[in-house]
Parts: C-alpha cells; structure tokens; sequence
C-alpha cells in the first residue's frame, strides 16, 4: 500500500480510538439500528442494512461494518474462492449460517449467500472462529446469519436482469433468480444464473532483444472472451433446532470458457502476417450433498456427506497464417480430457460444557480420482500434425485422505479465552501412466488461539497454528499455455507446503456503527511450492525450501453521516514481505504468484432516501512468476482501478442499478523476460512486453424481490 495512504489511515484509526470520539455525538444523523455486544460477538440487526437495500445474503455480508468476506481460498493466495480443494476444510470461508457451514462445495460462497432472500435474514453476529466448530477455530473473523425460524413462511426470492455494453458496442445480457418456500420447519429453494460475462480488450505487443532494446517484432491483438456459466440448484432445510437440522443440496453447472484472439504480427525479418488463437474449456460439474444433526450425550452429532464428478475437455488452438489470414502455414493443437471425482463423508461431535470446556471432536474421510489425458500437436506449413510427447500427458491419480480433530477452548477469566486444536491429517497418493509414483504422507497440526477482550470496546486476538497445503493434482501433469507459448512440465513427485502461522489482530469500533481492524502475520514455509527445473529441462512446479512472509493488513470501515448524511467509506490496505532463495540464482527474492508488496482498496458510497451512489478504486504493486525460463512479470498500468454507480430504490423491493466500470481506463501490462535455454544461461534474450484494455464498460441492472421485502422487518 503506498505510504501516503497507508500513514492516512494509521492517522484517521488512532483519532478514531482517542477518546470522546468514539461514542456516537449527540443528534448525529445515523441511520439503521446500533449494533449491540454480547459476549464475544458483535450483533447486527437487520435494520442496520435496510438503508443499502440489499436483496441477498451476500448483499449483507458485504455491509458489515470492518468485514472482509474471505470466499475459502486454503492455498489459493488470491482468497478467491477455490473449490477444487479436497474435503471440507480447505473451502469453510467466513460466513456460516444458523451457525452451521453449508454442505456443499462447487459452490463459491459468494454464490450460495447470493441465494439467501435478505428478507430471511433476521440478525448477523460477527465474532471469532472458535464460536463456529473446528473448521473456524483458527480464523479472526466469522459472520453467523441468523435467519428467521421457519424461514418467514411463505415463498420469498429474488430476479434479476442485467446488461453491459462494451466499449466496442457489443452488449451481454444476463439473468439469474431464486426463490424459497417455507412450510413450518421445511425450507426449499430453487436458483438459477445465465452467469453469462463476455469481454473484449485490445492491446499490442512489443517483442525486443533484452540487451540492445532492438524492435524484433510487433504484434496487434484483440481478445474476445465468451464465459457462459450457468447453473441451476435446489436445496431443502429442516430446521427444529441447533441439534436437530438435516440439509440436502443438489447442484448442477456447466462452465464454457472461449476465446477468439487475432494477432496482426509484424516481424522486422520477415512479412508480416496473421495469426489466431482459440481457447475452448467446457467444464461440466454435477455435486449433491448434504447434512444431518441430531442431539447426543447432550452435545450434538453432525454427519455430512458429499459427491461431486467434474469433466473437461478442452482445446488450445493457435493457427500461424499468412496475410489475411487465407490460409494455415503453421501452430500448434493441443487437446485434454480429464474426470476428477470425489466422495467424501464427515463425523463430528460438539458439546458446549465439557469439564468446563467447549469440545468438539471429528473425522474425515475422502476417495479423490483425477485422469487426465492430453494430446499436443504441431503443423506443418502444408497442415500436416505431428504429435509432440511430454512428459508426463497421460495420468491417474488417486488419493485416500483422512483427517481426525479433537478442539476444545474455555475463558481463562472474564476478558481472556484460550482454544486448543490438534489435527492429524493422512493421505495415501498413488500416480500412475506416463508417471509412476507412491507415497504416504501424515501430518500433525496443532494450534492456539488466544481471545481478549479488556474492554473499552477494545477485541485482540493472537493465533499459532500449523497448516499443511492441498496439492493440485493437475500440478502432476504437463500441458502448454500456447497463449504465452510455455511448456509446464508436470511433477509426479510434488510435496505439499507446510507452514508455521503467526497472526496477531486488534480491532475497535469507529465512529459508533465502524470498525477498525489491523492485522499482522508472519508464515515460516517449509516445503514452499514454486517453479523448478526438471531434469528433462521443462518449467514445472516444485518444492525449493523455506519461505518467509510477513503482512500488515489494516482496514477502516466509518460511517461520516455526521459529516455528510449517509456517507459511509470503506478503506483497507495491505502491505507484505515475501522471501525464498531461487533454486538457480542462489539470491533471495519474492515468491512467486499474486504475492503483490502493497495493495489497496477504497469504498465510498452514499445512501439518501431512494437513491444511492458511490464509487470504488484499488491498486496494487506488480507481482512476479519466478518461472526457470522466463520472468513474467504483471502489473496495472496507468490510474488505479475505478468504477462508479448510481442506484435507485422506487420500492423497498425494487433496486436500478447504473454502473460505470474501468472509468479509469486502466490498462494491464505484462513484461516476459525470456531466456534460452532457460535462467541457468545467465543473461536474458528476449523482452516481450504486453499492454491489454478492455476499457469502460457500462452496465444497467434490475433487481426485483417478492414475498418479504428487502430484509426481515
């Protein structure tokens, strides 16, 4: 985060926490219910939402004053949701209903709260993990919405319409819905989204020899990318009680990625001629699941069980033409076919007086597959393939993994509370085909949550734990990424990361109805996954030793009516140091991925009577893949990313939303440093630099709710 904003919002936290300032001034125009304290959660009723008129779940959770809705990412350090996770574990998120996390997977939770009437909500109690079960117990932050016995009664649901046009002209429409009935302790629900997002960026590349900064090539591009996703699922609740609840999930998606790029290529060497790549992805996932609670030696006994199949198959195609293009004088062709199948069953015991401790104790169990096959080809200039062999493009891979926990946590006085974890997680991971590999891995997983609350409105928390990280089994199989024209071996012999975890968090309200939150962290990685050189001489993923990270992570949610009436800004700001020795160099460096130094991010919205506006921006440093061949290195280019809307509420169930995104015509540069045959060689040969802009994009959006209003009255 750049040091101005980040010294401004350090400055606004402490004014914030100085005193007198802290309780709401006398006839300050504040809207919505106060949030209340209750033990070691935070409350807020559902009167604290209903001036943002939200007509979701998920429009709720974005609310909360000081929240960061974390989708359950495990290893997937973009914190975006990653539902080829094994297990439950790894996808548990910040956000729980009823107390009880969902029993089920391919869905992101952004998409399962999406599904939720706001009318259903009845009040949402933020407090730390612990309160929540094993899976939690090591997060800050959970949001546990509350929703109205017997879901209200009658059928609520939602129905929205959208459109965005492109700077091109082109316009995408999309439709999503859902709708709930309630029959005393019964709830069903039906939702359904066209999911359909279409984008269209140009942009040009400038390929140039790295020591004399000659032009060697030019390229013109334009990328037209189609992403339909729809998905339909139903879902039915009982709900008579925390120890008396069964749910059954069935859910359905099919995902079709494609992209159409044309490449205008002019070489100084040679004529220039057109080129075009094709990408193809269809994904088709079928999951059903689901949960039974019933009371047990005064606890409560929980099973879950899952079964989800996943298919694929794709094509990667880039045809080199002559001028025109009429004709094919070259590329490449690569198919895949793969199936990943799971099926997993889950048993948990909770009590919340155990020898004066709140325990809980659980297993898990889970039989994953993955078989992959893929084909590369390269023409000739007559339109002739011949196959190319990798090494490792036909696979198998199995898994039985196990886990088995045992938590229990009490106060140690009024104001301090400690919490205990121990886990034990086992696996048996068989490769087999092009590969042949077999290991047994176990590991222990201890952990330690400390919670104090000293008053004052004042929360810290100070957290200790190991984790061990999922390996990606499409990590053990080869394929070439023909858009940037890079082989990835695979690695069949791939260890999983292991981390010891350190977090330390404060938070204090602001301004009454606000929140300020910082975080700090350091992780000391064993194992840490990046890129190797395989003795076949290809880039692949690999183990390359101990990785140190450290972050600051601080965000100010304020409401300023007394400033301005219904303003409300939202800023966080995240800085971090990563470390690791690079296996060729010898020299220490970041690691690779979305590891940016500082990012940032602001929300500042406005809410008076029927009308809303507002607008939001980010930014953040440029962020390196330390790949054995070449350094590709991605950055934002120009003014931060902006977007703006206007929003207007005629009915307290109707909402018209314009939507400006990109107003700040931000490009997105990339930079491949490429060397031959790869890093060992020393001195790069090759810079190729890449600029892409999709510029502003204007979307109009019609949400309508029935059967309840807005939120719960």
């Amino acid at each position: 985060m750049p040091r101005r904003l980040f010294m401004t919002s350090v400055s606004l936290a402490a004014f914030a926490a100085s005193g007198p300032a802290l309780a709401q001034a006398p006839g300050a125009n504040q809207t919505g219910q106060a949030p209340t304290q209750t033990g070691r959660t935070t409350a807020y009723d559902a009167a604290f939402f209903a001036k943002y008129a939200p007509r979701t779940a998920y429009d709720i959770v974005q609310r909360i004053p000081g929240f960061t809705l974390d989708l359950g990412a495990n290893n997937n350090n973009n914190g975006n949701g990653n539902t080829d996770i094994r297990g439950f574990a790894g996808v548990a998120g910040n956000v729980v209903v009823n107390g009880q996390r969902p029993s089920t997977k391919s869905e992101t939770l952004d998409a399962y709260l999406s599904r939720i009437p706001a009318s259903r909500v009845k009040r949402v109690e933020v407090g730390p993990g612990d309160l929540y079960g094993a899976d939690y117990s090591s997060k800050s932050q959970v949001a546990n919405l509350i929703l109205i016995e017997g879901g209200g009664g009658g059928m609520t649901g939602n129905a929205t319409i959208a459109a965005e046009r492109h700077y091109t002209g082109a316009i995408t429409p999309t439709a999503s819905g859902s709708a709930s009935l309630s029959r005393g302790p019964s709830t069903f629900n039906i939702a359904g989204d066209l999911a359909r997002v279409d984008l269209t960026e140009e942009g040009a590349d400038q390929v140039t020899d790295a020591a004399t900064g000659e032009l060697l090539e030019y390229r013109r591009k334009v990328n037209d990318t189609h992403n339909y996703s729809p998905f339909i699922s139903a879902s039915w609740a009982l709900d008579k009680g925390p120890t008396n609840s069964a749910n059954l999930n069935v859910r359905y998606h099919f995902d079709h990625f494609i992209l159409h790029q044309s490449n205008h290529v002019i070489p100084t060497d040679a004529p220039e001629h057109d080129d075009t790549l094709v990408e193809d992805y269809p994904t088709k996932t079928f999951e059903i699941g689901g949960d039974v609670t019933r009371p047990l030696a005064g606890g409560a006994l929980k099973f879950v069980g899952l079964a989800s199949q996943q298919r694929r198959h794709t094509l990667d195609e880039y045809d080199a033409g002559n001028l025109g293009p009429t004709e094919v004088v070259g590329g490449f062709q690569q198919f895949s076919k793969s199936q990943r199948n799971e099926t997993l069953g889950r048993l948990t015991w909770t009590k919340p007086k155990l020898l004066g401790f709140q325990f809980e104790a659980g297993g898990e169990g889970a039989w994953n597959t993955l078989t992959d096959n893929l084909d590369l080809f390269v023409f000739d200039e007559n339109g002739g393939k011949t196959r190319i062999d990798l090494p490792i493009d036909n696979a198998r891979v199995t898994e039985l993994r196990g886990e088995f926990w045992v938590n229990a946590g009490r106060p140690l006085s009024k104001t301090l509370r400690a919490d205990f974890g121990l886990n034990y997680e086992t696996s048996d991971l068989k490769v087999s085909g092009d590969a042949t590999a077999e290991r047994k891995l176990s590991f222990w997983k201890p952990s330690i949550t400390l919670d104090w609350q000293p008053g004052g409105g004042w929360h810290t928390q100070f957290i200790l734990r190991r984790t061990v990280a999922q390996l990606n089994f499409y990590d053990f199989i080869s394929a070439a990424d023909l858009a940037s024209g890079q082989i990835n071996g695979g690695n069949a012999n791939l260890q999983p990361q292991q981390a010891w975890e350190g977090r330390f968090s404060v938070e204090h309200p602001l301004f009454g109805q606000g929140k300020a939150r910082l975080e700090l962290g350091y992780n000391l990685i064993s194992m840490l996954q990046d890129r190797i050189l395989t003795p076949e001489g290809f880039d692949a993923p690999g183990n390359i030793g101990t990785g140190k990270q450290m972050y600051a992570d601080l965000t100010l949610d304020a409401p300023l009516d007394r400033f301005w009436k219904g303003l409300r800004v939202k800023l966080h700001g995240n800085i971090q140091r990563t470390r690791v020795q690079d296996p060729i160099s010898g020299e220490q460096r970041d690691f690779s991925g979305v590891f940016p130094r500082w990012e940032w991010d602001a929300d500042v919205r406005r809410d008076i009577g029927k009308f809303a506006y507002g607008f939001t921006m980010s930014d953040n440093a440029h962020f390196t893949q330390f790949r054995t061949d070449v350094l590709d290195t991605r950055y934002n280019k120009g003014f931060p990313y902006t977007a703006a809307f206007i929003e207007y509420r005629p009915t307290a169930s109707r909402t018209v939303t314009l939507k400006f995104d990109d107003i700040s015509n931000t490009g997105g540069g990339r930079n491949l440093l490429e060397f031959f045959p790869n890093r060992t060689a020393g001195e790069p040969s090759v810079l190729d630099h890449r600029f892409r802009n999709n510029h502003v994009r204007i979307g109009l959006t019609f949400k309508q709710s029935f059967g309840g209003g807005g939120v719960a009255k």
